[in-house]
C-alpha cells in the first residue's frame, strides 16, 4: 500500500496568499479601495477571512503587499536583475529608457487600476499615503537619485544641485498627468520632460 505524503503547509500557504493577492487587487480595481473589504477579499480568493488576519493587519497591509508582488513578478519576467537605472554614459537616454517604462506600466491595467486607486485613496487617507509613498514611490525615486549622483560625478550636472528636488522636474508631471487625465502619457510626452529638465528654459 502507498505510503501517504503529509501535505505540504508551505506549498498550501503559498497558493492561498497568491490568491489573496490576485483577490485584493482584482477587488479594489472594480470597487475601489474604500469598498473593498477583508470579507471580500477572503471570500474571493476562497479562504477563511481568519486567514488573512494571520498575515495581515489590514486590508491596507494585504493590498500594499500585493501591488509590491506585482512589480516584482513583473521585474523577475523581465530578467530580473539589481533594481537601478541604467548608467550607458548617456544621461538623458537612461531617463527617457526608465520613464518609458514608466509609461508602460502605468498604460498597463494590471498595474493602472489598483495604483489608481491607492493613490486616490492615499490623498484623503493619511496612513495610508504615507505608507504608498514610503513602500512604493519613495524607493524608485532613490534610483533616479542614484543615477543623478553618478551624473553629477562625470559632470553631467551641477554639482550643487539636490538630485532628490530634481528628479521632480520630470517625475512629478507625469505623475500629475497620469493621476489627473490632464493629459495623454507617451513616450514623446517623458522624452520632452527629460529635455525640458536637462536643458531648462531659457535660450542657450
Amino acid at each position: 500500500m502507498p505510503k501517504k505524503t503529509a501535505p505540504d503547509s508551505t506549498r498550501r500557504s503559498e497558493k492561498s496568499r497568491r490568491a489573496i493577492y490576485a483577490a485584493a487587487l482584482d477587488l479594489i480595481g472594480e470597487v475601489g479601495y474604500a469598498k473593498a473589504t477583508i470579507e471580500g477579499i477572503a471570500a474571493r480568493a476562497g479562504v477563511g477571512k481568519q486567514t488573512i488576519y494571520r498575515w495581515w493587519s489590514s486590508k491596507a497591509e494585504v493590498l500594499m503587499e500585493a501591488f509590491l508582488d506585482l512589480g516584482e513578478q513583473s521585474h523577475e519576467q523581465s530578467g530580473g536583475g539589481d533594481a537601478v537605472i541604467p548608467d550607458t554614459g548617456d544621461l538623458a537616454a537612461d531617463l527617457k529608457s526608465v520613464l518609458r517604462a514608466t509609461v508602460d506600466e502605468l498604460l498597463d491595467p494590471r498595474f493602472e487600476v489598483p495604483s489608481r486607486a491607492l493613490a486616490a485613496e492615499g490623498v484623503v487617507n493619511e496612513e495610508l499615503g504615507r505608507a504608498f509613498v514610503a513602500k512604493l514611490l519613495e524607493p524608485s525615486l532613490q534610483l533616479y537619485v542614484q543615477r543623478l549622483r553618478t551624473a553629477q560625478t562625470a559632470g553631467q550636472v551641477r554639482a550643487e544641485l539636490d538630485p532628490r528636488i530634481a528628479l521632480e522636474l520630470f517625475v512629478s508631471p507625469l505623475a500629475q498627468r497620469w493621476l489627473q487625465h490632464t493629459g495623454p502619457i507617451s513616450y514623446e510626452y517623458t522624452d520632452t520632460l527629460v529635455d525640458y529638465a536637462l536643458h531648462g528654459l531659457a535660450p542657450r
